[in-house]
């Protein structure tokens, strides 16, 4: 049985500012080229890496298909000037498929299999619908009726869990404001600064005066969900979405988005041969399976697991980042394992700050690690609930 023989560190995390989907900053821009950016981007943070030495580029998304499909990991490398030599391999854990990637190219480190990786996600939920473009189920899995959940929309499952876990639509909302004005604090104070890479957007303008189409280039650089005018009296006016008499609706969710983000890992062979100064190390991963019909409390099961694996417990931990899927399935997750609120997405989440599918992972993986850094945290962890019924969870070291 194989077992680690290095340490696998973090030397650079990188990440595109979020746009809304499907009428946002990004909605003409291809998932592949912010990939493409964000590999670019992270490369540019350790400048002395020869990119050769990339044993190879993990990349996840939720929905490969269409222009995220035909491994996006290898045409976005390569749109990214990395060498033909370098491989790429797209991942799909849904929601934590960036995650999921961070954890596979560490763990090709910690076993000695490569001393360079870099993991990755990348979604446009612009270009590619949330659930694909054609949905086939296998009508063999309803035979069961336990799976039935696996057939419910997103936000029926966050309606099960509000019911179960009797979360209240007060406290959604008040979650999901608190969200909204963590990510402005956090935009005005300068907080993602570090980590975002700004994108340059070409528009085609029509001048209705000359009747030309001129080109425009406009540098984006900060994330597009956060709403300062946002408030628990126009939150509590929102219709519920899901059921007539429900609780969820699209204020206490998570956004619709587009993005992309990048990690790059390393052994200690390889800071040293190429003098590189890590910011953080990854400790472990733990993924685990719930009921499909409450998916969104999966971090419930992944959490203690990862927990134990790493030795560390919760009082350990200085930053989680919790994916507000729903704010419900967040706050369920958070009374029931017993989450420190203050520690939980303290520069907003999801809600506000958007969810781009198989990104996030990545995305909030460069959101921990820089905000540990900054705030002087030792311990940290990125977990989230995942479709179909399962949760993730990610544990890092700030250095």
């Amino acid at each position: 049985m194989s077992k680690q023989v290095q340490e696998a560190y973090i030397v650079a995390a990188t990440r595109t500012p979020v746009g809304k989907a499907p009428r946002g900053m990004f909605r003409n821009t291809r998932p592949d080229d912010l990939l493409a950016h964000v590999l670019k981007g992270v490369l540019a943070q350790a400048p002395s890496l020869d990119p050769a030495s990339v044993g190879d580029v993990i990349v996840g998304c939720a929905m490969p298909e269409a222009e995220q499909g035909m491994n996006v990991a290898r045409i976005a490398l390569l749109l990214a000037g990395l060498p033909n030599t370098v491989p790429g391999m797209t991942v799909n854990r849904f929601c934590s498929s960036g995650v999921q990637a961070v954890a596979l190219a560490a763990d090709r480190i910690r076993l000695g299999e490569a001393d360079v990786m870099i993991a990755a996600g990348t979604e446009s939920m612009s270009m590619v619908p949330m659930m694909g473009n054609k949905v086939a189920f296998n009508p063999a899995i309803f035979e069961n009726n336990e799976h039935y959940g696996i057939a419910y929309g997103m936000g029926l499952t966050a309606e099960k869990v509000a019911e179960r876990w009797k979360v209240s639509r007060e406290a959604q909302d008040e979650f999901a404001l608190q969200s909204h004005l963590r990510a402005i604090a956090a935009i005005n104070n300068g907080e993602f600064e570090d980590e975002i890479t700004p994108y340059r957007i070409t528009d085609n303008v029509p001048d209705m005066v000359t009747r030309e189409v001129k080109v425009k280039v406009r540098e984006v650089s900060q994330d597009e969900g956060p709403r300062a005018d946002t408030s628990l009296e126009a939150l509590g006016k929102l219709k519920t979405v899901f059921m007539q008499k429900g609780s969820v609706t699209a204020g206490n969710s998570s956004q619709m988005s587009d993005g992309a983000g990048a990690v790059l890992l390393c052994s200690e062979a390889a800071l040293k041969r190429y003098n590189l100064t890590p910011i953080g190390k990854f400790l472990g991963f733990s993924v685990a399976g719930v009921p499909p019909e409450i998916m969104g409390i999966g971090p419930k099961e992944a959490i203690p697991r990862v927990l134990k694996q790493v030795g560390l417990s919760l009082n350990d931990m200085g930053w989680i980042e919790l994916n507000e899927a729903f704010a419900a399935q967040s706050l369920a997750v958070i009374n029931d394992v017993g989450l420190n609120p203050d520690i939980v997405n303290p520069l907003g989440g999801a809600i506000a700050l958007g969810h781009p599918l198989g990104a996030t992972g990545a995305i909030r993986t460069a959101t921990l690690l820089h905000g540990l850094r900054r705030r002087k945290q030792k311990y940290g962890m990125v977990t989230m609930c995942i479709g179909t019924g399962m949760g993730a969870a990610g544990v890092f070291e700030a250095l």
